[in-house]
């Protein structure tokens, strides 16, 4: 008899494991093995690393498959290994990765991981290279269009027709149901998801407060103060909007007499040393608002000039809330009344709030993930080492995407009841943000540049994400130099090339203004775009969502909806026409549960730098990802430090809290 040493690796996902009878069949060249089972209290649970012996009469040759299958206990369940590694007699090593969910008794095959050595230098003796079939696809995954002028998504008719491998854990959606629930029905019990009534004192809302923070309650606090009004351009959920003014749009006609009637300066004399700052919303002019319980509801698309101080402070100089410049479009001022002010400011929140959602948030990290997502599955295959770099990035995202889709962004989905930008305004707004929408403002070394805010103080977003960037670019040049040994390998693996065309054709449309590459060239224009998707999928993601509660669980600093128009003329604004242009008690508390759920992970996650499944295939390759964590902590070190003396700590894009994957 001959032994076969047979170690079977589980992924470390919660529901990752089996309690069923796990069988393997070795096959080889001169033979196979008898169907083993492969006996062992707990082999199987998550994580799990289990070794076995196959015994065989006689040698059964160079091994080239596996086959497996389980018989189930009494409750069904999906495991989901990630390799088999073999061991021959003849001491000979054979790796067949799994890397997907086995739900079913039906017998499985695996190929061996087929490698070919790389010329014996001393810098290159332990490189291998994947023969991959180039004709390959996972039939898994298709395209779905999902509407004119947006990206494509993944066709699932259910999210029960989505690939096992991508679906939440039973964690994951039993906290997401139980969070929704609880939310909903404090509000209920509360008397305010149903009501239509108005608020009559914004005190009022600190008691619904769904869950509260130092943040929230700070931005309770402050919410009305010019400084923390500019602050947030810069460092709240919405980071990518302003850029520097170096001369007047013409349809914003501010003069030196509205902003510096007294001096000592001059609009031009400040542009010029870079202290002037535009936030344009044109993106959301001429749109149609919602209607909600029947009633029109109203979205500003305003003008915000806004300027440095020489205390470092953004400080708002001058508002327009409407596109066109006439009699009916005044330029609100801080010299203005109160209320006329306030309410400027309060319809800017508003209209930040609606971009934000459906551009920064919604398109450029959730479907753009899913695009690449869609494209690595049905192009890549596992072996290949992209598949292996950019899979974690992915876990989550398909699902709850399609969450979104079907409840939360549909036409009567939870938007539709609290937003005004619900319904068709917000199919709108996603189609002239993809059109508008390019490469370089993905990658934010080049967009912080584009928007020339390279020196502004106190802008923790733009520090935070240039050295994050850095460190996942070193990290994918390393990994991906060490594999492409030179340009002609990038362009011949045409793996990569379907990768990118598919997510040229179905995420950008085809469109060559975006900039998207639609083929690689080079071994740098490949590390440029993984560095990209890597970022938007993790710090990205974070810097835009996890505040969303922080910034919006108090309603009047960012409200999803107002309730009357924008006013036509100064001096009309009081108390009482602000509370009744705010969104009333039902939108407030929908709104409040729902930005609550959105910025809150749970406790099913996996912070970036981590790779829990990783099967690299040489010891360098884990080096790199050892050197890689290690300056994640090092900057997020540095971030916890930095923020100790702040009033307002900026934590989105540290490592530590920054999820490797768009999941929530």
């Amino acid at each position: 008899m001959v032994d076969y040493k047979v170690t079977v690796s589980t992924a470390c996902l919660d529901d990752a494991g089996t309690s069923s009878r796990v069988h393997i069949k070795l096959k080889g060249k001169d033979g196979h093995s008898e169907r083993t089972w492969l006996d062992g209290d707990s082999s199987f649970i998550p994580g799990a690393v289990s070794s076995f012996t196959v015994s065989c009469p006689v040698s059964i040759g160079e091994l080239h498959g596996i086959e497996l299958d389980k018989k189930p206990p009494e409750i069904q369940d999906d495991w989901f290994p990630v390799k088999v590694v073999v061991k021959s007699p003849e001491g000979v090593t054979y790796t067949f990765p799994i890397f997907r969910s086995i739900p079913t008794t039906d017998v499985q095959n695996f190929d061996e991981e087929k490698k070919k050595k790389a010329p014996t230098t001393p810098s290159k003796a332990k490189r291998s290279r994947y023969f991959l079939d180039p004709d390959w696809r996972n039939k898994d995954y298709h395209w779905h269009f999902y509407g004119e002028g947006m990206p494509y998504c993944m066709k699932a008719e259910t999210f029960w027709s989505l690939p096992s491998e991508v679906r939440f854990s039973w964690t994951k959606d039993a906290e997401l149901a139980y969070d929704l629930v609880t939310g909903m029905g404090v509000m209920k019990v509360r008397g305010l998801t149903d009501s239509k009534e108005n608020w009559t004192d914004l005190d009022h809302i600190k008691a619904i407060l769904w869950k509260k923070n130092s943040l929230s309650g700070r931005v309770q606090d402050h919410w009305k103060e010019d400084a923390f009004f500019g602050y947030q351009f810069l460092n709240g959920v919405n980071p990518m909007l302003i850029r520097r003014c170096s001369a007047l749009p013409n349809n914003f006609p501010v003069t030196d007499e509205m902003v510096f009637p007294s001096g000592p300066c001059t609009l031009v004399e400040e542009m010029k040393k870079g202290n002037i700052f535009l936030c344009d919303y044109k993106l959301l002019d001429g749109l149609t608002p919602n209607i909600i319980d029947g009633k029109q509801q109203y979205m500003a698309a305003p003008l915000v000039l806004l300027h440095k101080t020489p205390h470092d402070e953004l400080m708002p100089l001058a508002i327009q809330l409407k596109q066109t410049p006439k009699g009916d479009n005044p330029i609100f001022l801080p010299t203005d009344s109160e209320y006329d002010w306030l309410m400027a400011k309060i319809f800017v929140r508003s209209a930040d709030f609606n971009l934000h959602e459906i551009n920064g948030h919604l398109l450029r990290t959730h479907l753009l993930a899913e695009v690449f997502t869609v494209s690595l599955m049905r192009n890549v295959p596992r072996e290949h080492l992209l598949h292996k770099l950019l899979v974690p990035h992915t876990r989550y995202t398909l699902e709850i995407n399609f969450l979104a889709r079907n409840h939360l962004i549909s036409e009567n989905g939870s938007f539709s009841q609290f937003v005004a930008s619900g319904g068709e305004a917000l199919k709108t707004i996603l189609k002239r943000s993809l059109s508008s929408l390019t490469y370089s403002s993905l990658c934010i070394p080049e967009d912080i540049t584009e928007r020339g805010l390279e020196a502004v103080p106190n802008f923790y977003y733009r520090d935070d994400g240039l050295k994050l960037w850095d460190i996942i670019q070193r990290f994918v040049q390393g990994m991906l130099s060490f594999h492409y040994e030179s340009n002609a390998e990038v362009w011949k693996d045409e793996h990569l090339q379907d990768w990118i065309s598919e997510i040229f054709k179905y995420g950008f449309l085809s469109r060559s203004s975006t900039g998207i590459p639609q083929s690689f060239t080079t071994v740098a224009e490949l590390v440029k775009f993984v560095t990209m998707v890597i970022f938007t999928c993790s710090g990205q993601h974070s810097a835009v969502n996890t505040g969303q509660y922080d910034y919006g669980g108090w309603m009047p600093n960012a409200p999803t909806t107002m309730q009357l128009p924008p006013p036509t003329r100064k001096g009309t604004t009081s108390k009482e026409t602000m509370l009744q242009t705010l969104p009333n008690k039902g939108q407030t508390a929908k709104a409040m549960v729902t930005l609550w759920l959105l910025s809150h992970s749970g406790n099913d996650t996996v912070p970036l730098g981590h790779y829990p499944d990783a099967d690299f295939d040489d010891t360098t390759r884990y080096e790199l990802m050892r050197a890689y964590k290690g300056d994640l902590q090092v900057l997020s070190a540095h971030i916890r430090r930095r923020n100790v003396p702040l009033k307002v700590p900026y934590t989105y894009i540290d490592p530590a809290v920054v999820e490797n994957s768009v999941a929530i």
